[in-house]
C-alpha cells in the first residue's frame, strides 16, 4: 500500500489534492481512499489530508501515520507543525517552493526532497494561488504512485472546461519539472 499524507493551509486545497489521488488511482483500476483531518480552522490555518493507494481493498480507516510520501503545500509549516513524524526511511517528500531542498535545510532526510514553484505555476496556468494540482503533477513523477495521465484526466473531471485543462496544463509541468530535477538529485547521488 502506498500512503501519502498532505499537509497545507486552509484553502489551499489539500482535500482535493487527495480526493484528486484517489480518483487518479480508480482510474488506473486501482483502490484508493481519501479523507482530510481538520476542525474548525479558518482559511490559512494548518490541514492534513491523507492518501491510501493498493492493488486490493483497503480496510484501515485511520489517519496516515507512517506515510512514504509527504506533499508539504507551504513551507512555512517546516517551522510550525512536524509535518515530517512518521515518514518511512528513504520516503518521498514534495514541498511547494521555488527555494532547493538545502536551501530549506532539509539535508538530514533519507529519501528525494524536492521542491517544485507549485504557487508560482498555479498562479501562471488558473490565475489563482492554489497548488493542489501541481503538486500533484510533481507527486506523480517523484513516486509514480499514479500517471501523469490518469492524474490529469482526474483533474479535468473534476474541473470540466477551461479550469481543468489549465490546472492539468499545471500539473503536466509540475512533472516535468520534477522529472528533470529528480534525475539531476539521483545522477548526483551517484557520484
Amino acid at each position: 500500500m502506498f500512503q501519502v499524507r498532505i499537509h497545507g493551509r486552509g484553502g489551499q486545497g489539500a482535500v482535493t489534492a487527495a480526493e484528486l489521488l484517489s480518483v487518479a488511482a480508480f482510474l488506473e483500476g486501482r483502490h484508493a481512499q481519501a479523507f482530510p483531518s481538520f476542525g474548525s480552522e479558518r482559511t490559512g490555518a494548518p490541514v492534513m489530508a491523507f492518501c491510501r493507494i493498493d492493488d486490493r481493498p483497503i480496510r484501515v480507516r485511520e489517519p496516515v501515520m507512517r506515510p512514504d510520501a509527504l506533499v508539504i503545500q507551504d513551507a512555512t509549516l517546516l517551522h510550525q507543525v512536524n509535518v515530517f513524524e512518521g515518514l518511512r526511511p528513504g520516503g518521498s517528500v514534495l514541498i511547494n517552493s521555488p527555494c532547493g531542498a538545502d536551501d530549506l535545510g532539509l539535508q538530514t532526510l533519507t529519501g528525494p526532497v524536492l521542491t517544485v514553484p507549485a504557487t508560482a505555476l498555479a498562479l501562471r496556468h488558473v490565475g489563482r494561488p492554489v497548488p493542489s494540482a501541481v503538486l500533484l503533477g510533481g507527486l506523480a513523477a517523484l513516486t509514480g504512485c499514479v500517471t501523469i495521465g490518469s492524474l490529469t484526466a482526474a483533474v479535468r473531471q473534476r474541473f470540466p472546461g477551461a479550469l481543468g485543462a489549465a490546472n492539468a496544463d499545471a500539473a503536466q509541468e509540475a512533472y516535468e519539472h520534477v522529472e528533470v530535477a529528480s534525475k539531476e538529485l539521483f545522477h548526483a547521488e551517484a557520484d
